[in-house]
């Protein structure tokens, strides 16, 4: 199923996005994502419809996909917005209507003119009509009434009540052109300003991308194998050409070093600013800094598959997502056009009842239609969200679903794998013994090293650093069994294994080892390792606990090597020599206790990883940990758990924030626009501002201590 990645650009509230959402989900389209902040639309093709009658359709609604690259040479190019430039239009003329009330000092008696004020005030409307209007006209026809159309409608009756004035030359008290002026001119500063604060909430994501693309030095040889090296853009880099990287640069794509060391910034990643040795056989992120010496390396990873590509890609899609409290405000944003049509047809209809006055009845509904906006509703979640996930990013903290951020505000326990989790996975051998089986100890290494190269465990991948070797056994079968070990066939048909005890079928074996090699049912000798607890482990279990957060330790390990982890960090409970079948149940039994995290990294951490309430996984993790796991802690990144918990609370109480002033400004807003408190000019510029007020509130996410 192809998977479709656009920008849609045009949507100004949360009834566009839900507009165009409902479009694409009525063309039977799935996972439907549309991140309103940033524009993002993702979809799944259903085979019935093609990409050009999406784009028609989309497009037939009032909005216009662009693609995601051409966006961002615009974005680069400093075009200017076009609230703002729509705004440049009718201010001047909007502020010629306005100093028309202020006759009485200035004497410029000509403004008094009705038709000066028609010639002033037309360009504004038209202005108006040809962005509000165009996409008011648009949404009524889809059956799916925007914001624009209570916009459209105000500015509108202003107008035609001012003109009718005009032709029939009825009075001053039927001139209210600078209302229609000054509707537009305040609507389009709202959206502005929304603009601005928009992006600011972006912004980090904003320097993610703006790190993606750059230049890259390849390395190529001649027809005489000399080598020559030229610049290319790193979007046509492949996996397997060779860079020269030199100090001061950027790392141009995700690649492997081959030749010389640096001291590298990959803050863009991991938000540690401090620069990380790195040498030969070493890793480099694509968009990470040199900050001194000149390396030789070879790309890994496409653009498009970068890790950092991939950050981007996913901190988009769990913007697109809708958190449960995101629900609640989107009911009520698909309704609140034809409710606010109507709040303004009852206001005008009991104002003229009571006070019998045509002029002060149609301002006061006018005033209604342009002060309730649906926006602040809209825009309540996803901008608290857009801050959250774009400051967790710059910390080296990757949400792969938005809900995850709301749902850690109930977390009342941690439970933690513990090794490569609690314990830095660098591992040692301490020491090691053979059965008298008759191997020789080289061929014992062998064995060994060869069984366990293929396996990711932390144990496996530290036996087969040390025991390296160029003569290793070739293999007609092997394969990894999940919280077991590895498991081979030669081509003599002889069975080979490494793993744990319940490898074993011998009886008499005590079980305190940590890996045991065999040969069909003769077992050849075994393995023990010595891990290190994690240097920020000790502090992260702490701070857990001061928040009254149970941690507990679930491990596939010995009970007697859990024993000294368990005391060293005082965890609350341990539960030791578990499978993954036995770890996914006891996640299942804790879910059902109370909101469970599990942090781990194993591919039989994958299955717990999925049933817990937040499953969060290490970045050096197995690729299906990583993919299973709601929240991924790069670099190592254990000591931002704190973080990652603090941030996702903090979020939620700021979602709350928003919606709070959301409804409470419109309940409080709309009766005083009724009761002719607040003049339709003012209503509008009132409007506009209750949006960069929620968007405020929601960047201080950037600075708030966690």
């Amino acid at each position: 199923m192809e998977k479709v990645n656009w920008i849609v650009e045009g949507m100004t509230c949360s009834n566009c996005a839900l507009t165009i959402h409902k479009f694409l989900e009525k063309k039977g389209l799935e996972n439907v994502k549309l991140s309103l902040a940033g524009g993002d639309l993702s979809f799944d093709m259903n085979g019935n419809i093609t990409q050009d009658e999406i784009k028609k359709g989309i497009a037939g609604l009032g909005y216009k996909v662009v693609n995601p690259a051409v966006k961002e040479e615009i974005s680069t190019g400093h075009s200017m917005n076009k609230h703002l430039r729509y705004l440049l239009i009718c201010l001047p003329f909007t502020a010629l209507l306005m100093l028309h009330m202020l006759d009485t000092w200035l004497h410029w008696h000509w403004l008094m003119n009705p038709w000066v004020q028609l010639a002033l005030c037309l360009p504004v409307y038209i202005t108006g009509m040809n962005f509000f209007g165009r996409s008011a006209v648009q949404s009524i026809r889809n059956g799916m009434p925007n914001m624009n159309v209570l916009v459209t409608l105000g500015a509108t009756a202003a107008f035609v009540y001012s003109l009718t004035g005009t032709v029939l030359q009825l009075g001053e008290s039927y001139l209210f052109y600078e209302t229609t002026a000054a509707i537009i001119s305040f609507v389009l500063l709202g959206n502005y300003l929304e603009d601005v604060s928009v992006h600011a909430t972006q912004r980090e994501l904003n320097k993610l991308a703006g790190s993606q693309k750059m230049m890259a030095n390849v390395i190529a040889f001649d027809e005489h194998h000399q080598e020559t090296v030229f610049p290319v853009e790193n979007v046509d880099l492949r996996s397997g050409d060779l860079l020269l990287i030199k100090s001061g640069e950027l790392v141009p794509a995700d690649c492997k070093i081959l030749w010389g060391d640096a001291s590298v910034n990959e803050a863009i990643i991991t938000g540690e600013s401090l620069p990380v040795l790195k040498k030969a056989k070493d890793l480099l992120i694509g968009g990470s800094i040199l900050s001194d010496g000149t390396v030789k390396a070879q790309v890994t990873a496409a653009y498009k598959d970068s890790v950092l590509s991939n950050i981007i890609n996913l901190v988009k899609q769990a913007q697109g997502e809708k958190p449960p409290m995101q629900q609640l405000a989107d009911k009520i944003s698909s309704i609140f056009v034809p409710v606010v049509l109507g709040l303004a047809l009852l206001t005008f209809l009991l104002n003229y009842i009571f006070l019998h006055d045509l002029t002060a009845s149609l301002m006061r509904s006018i005033a209604v239609l342009v002060i309730a906006c649906p926006c602040a509703m809209g825009l309540a979640t996803p901008a608290a969200i857009a801050v959250g996930l774009g400051r967790a990013a710059k910390q080296g903290i990757l949400f792969r679903h938005a809900k995850s951020l709301e749902l850690f505000k109930d977390i009342r326990q941690v439970v933690f794998d513990k090794t490569g989790t609690l314990t830095t996975g660098e591992f040692a051998i301490s020491k090691w013994q053979l059965t008298d089986s008759g191997i020789s100890p080289e061929e014992f290494k062998k064995i060994a090293f060869s069984l366990e190269k293929y396996s990711n465990h932390p144990i496996a991948k530290s036996i087969a650093r040390e025991w390296k070797t160029n003569n290793e056994l070739k293999w007609k079968r092997i394969e990894e069994e999940k919280g077991l070990g590895m498991k081979a066939v030669n081509a003599n048909g002889d069975r080979f294994w490494a793993g744990s005890i319940k490898m074993t079928e011998q009886s008499g074996l005590n079980g305190s080892h940590n890996v045991y090699i065999g040969k069909n049912d003769l077992l050849l000798g075994w393995i023990d390792v010595k891990d290190e607890i994690r240097p920020e482990a000790a502090g992260v279990i702490q701070w857990l606990r001061s928040k009254n957060i149970r941690t507990i330790l679930l491990s596939g390990d010995l009970q007697q090597n859990c024993l000294p982890l368990a005391d060293a960090l005082q965890l609350d409970e341990i539960i030791s020599e578990q499978s993954p079948e036995q770890k996914l149940a006891r996640i299942a039994a804790f879910h059902a206790e109370a909101p469970t995290a599990m942090v781990g990294d194993g591919i039989n951490d994958a299955p717990a990883l999925a049933k817990a309430t937040i499953g969060i996984s290490m970045s050096d993790a197995s690729h299906i940990a990583m993919q299973t796991a709601d929240v991924v802690l790069m670099n190592h990144g254990l000591e931002n758990l704190p973080m990652a918990l603090s941030l996702g609370r903090k979020t939620y109480d700021t979602i709350r924030q928003n919606l709070f002033w959301a409804f409470f400004y419109n309940i409080i807003a709309i009766p005083i626009a009724a009761f002719g408190l607040l003049t339709p000019g003012l209503a509008a510029l009132a409007m506009g501002l209750s949006d960069v007020v929620l968007l405020i509130n929601s960047v201080r996410l950037f600075v708030r201590k966690l």
